[in-house]
């Protein structure tokens, strides 16, 4: 068995899928017309059906280079963490900007952190943190699209929300150029959805690639006791052991090929039925172990869900990287709801009460079992937000900070890197003294792009087409050379 593939050993017996609540437009079999046809943003099996059924027929255009990494796992902290208190302290600057937090020394000489992330520090020899990230936006919506996709949201100006002009997400450009065959997707996000009444965040989708590049999305809590029933929930009627003696569901999925094919494409003239394939797709992935086994976290010993913290995050980086064994590309734990980290009051007691401590315990643990499984050479890790926190505590500019706050701010802000031959045990790039601007070389979300893509083994510069036929560069900024070597910039 594969060291990427998922340790577990079940029978088929064992892989069993909870039924869903009762639907409308239920067809003899149990297939929901409206989960069928529905092509865009909502899912199936709790998750994205045009992720799943994705396949691109032609990858010519495709520019691949040797990789340094097989998968990677992005921690994605929505709302903007702040780097003064946790990556990037400033001890010598006034009392209002240095903030509560002490730094403390690590296993890395001269790499200090927030007194906060005691065990992410005797992790600090595999980290490389780049202290000088720095874009424009300080909207959410606008920063979380140009850190996922590494540009700009195309005619941002404030709360533009999703849509299909977006450029696209990591794991929907790799899908798109390098498409799989094996039923596993190529990127899953978990374990929430990132959307606030109707805003819907940009950046987590395909954009205009269209919707059948989107990612996954889980959107169940991996600490929950049923998280595997409800994640893996069929529509009414569906099972995966009644799936495997129905095999007529292709032919069900063939009766829908008419609507299907007015929003992608039509049978051919030799009468070839273009859809068959991703049928197939469907329905082996729904029957294959490898991803499914990835649910199973209570497969795992026990020591080991504590070692990730019984809570959201400590589940989902396991879970992380659990479908990173089952040879998923992509992953992203996002860690809490949208805007979690977005402390514009109590930020000291919000980040040491409530967020540092399950992050701490759940990255920490995440390092130590890719480096035990012989992981960690070929799996990076990202760990960053959208943007950073003003410098001056209580300082607004414009979402009226109460005093014990900081506001958002993307002119300098952290990242965090380990593994896939990154040199860890050193900081990249500088912020000045009170960590408002870079001090030294900046660094683009473009060049986190073409860093992440270049890792993966696509070149930065290869060719898109946007939905009017026009070639777009998949990103425009340069991978950060630093990581790779030894020395400090």
């Amino acid at each position: 068995m594969s060291r990427r593939e998922t340790t577990d050993s079940v029978d088929d017996a064992a892989r069993k899928a909870a039924l869903g609540p009762g639907r409308d437009h239920a067809h003899r079999d149990g297939m929901v017309r409206r989960e069928l046809l529905q092509i865009g943003f909502s899912g199936f099996l709790g998750l994205s059906l045009p992720g799943l059924l994705a396949r691109r027929a032609a990858a010519g255009a495709s520019q691949t280079r040797a990789p340094r990494a097989q998968s990677m796992i992005i921690v994605f902290m929505s709302g903007g963490p702040s780097h003064l208190d946790m990556f990037d302290l400033k001890p010598d600057a006034p009392v209002g900007i240095r903030g509560e937090f002490k730094p403390i020394e690590t296993a890395a000489p001269g790499v200090r952190l927030g007194e906060h992330l005691p065990l992410l520090a005797k992790q600090a020899d595999k980290l490389a943190i780049v202290r000088s990230f720095s874009h424009e936006h300080t909207n959410h919506l606008n920063a979380t699209h140009q850190v996922l996709t590494g540009y700009p949201q195309p005619g941002a100006f404030f709360d533009k929300i999703a849509s299909r002009d977006d450029y696209p997400h990591y794991a929907a450009g790799l899908e798109y150029i390098r498409p799989r065959a094996d039923g596993v997707p190529s990127g899953v996000l978990l374990p929430t959805f990132l959307m606030e009444g109707p805003l819907v965040w940009p950046g987590q989708h395909a954009g205009f690639l269209g919707p059948k590049y989107d990612p996954w999305q889980i959107k169940q809590d991996p600490s929950r006791p049923n998280f595997r029933e409800e994640s893996l929930r069929l529509p009414v009627g569906f099972s995966v052991e009644r799936l495997s003696r129905r095999k007529h569901l292709l032919d069900e999925l063939g009766a829908r090929q008419e609507a299907m094919s007015a929003a992608s494409s039509r049978v051919s003239a030799t009468g070839r039925d273009p859809l068959e394939e991703q049928r197939k797709l469907a329905f082996s992935l729904l029957l294959s172990g490898k991803v499914a086994r990835a649910f199973e976290l209570n497969r795992e010993d026990p020591k080991t869900r504590d070692r990730y913290g019984r809570h959201m995050f400590g589940q989902s980086l396991l879970l992380a990287r659990r479908l990173v064994q089952a040879g998923v590309p992509i992953v992203q734990v996002n860690m809490g709801r949208v805007q979690n980290w977005d402390s514009h009051s109590d930020i000291f007691g919000t980040l040491k009460n409530r967020l540092l401590p399950p992050t701490d315990r759940g990255v920490s643990a995440l390092l130590d079992d890719l480096a035990s499984l012989g992981l960690l050479n070929d799996t990076l890790v990202v760990m960053m937000g959208e943007f950073g926190r003003t410098p001056r505590i209580g300082a607004s500019t414009g979402n009226n900070n109460a005093p014990n706050g900081r506001d958002h701010w993307s002119k300098v802000f952290s990242g965090v890197f380990a593994g896939a031959g990154v040199v860890g045990g050193q900081t990249i790039g500088q912020s000045d003294k009170i960590g408002a601007y870079p001090a030294g070389k900046p660094y683009t979300p473009g060049d986190l792009a073409a860093t992440v893509y270049t890792a993966l083994g696509i070149d930065p510069t290869t060719e898109l087409r946007d939905r009017l036929g026009r070639p777009l560069r998949l990103c425009n900024g340069e991978p950060i050379a630093p990581l790779y070597s030894a020395a400090s910039v």
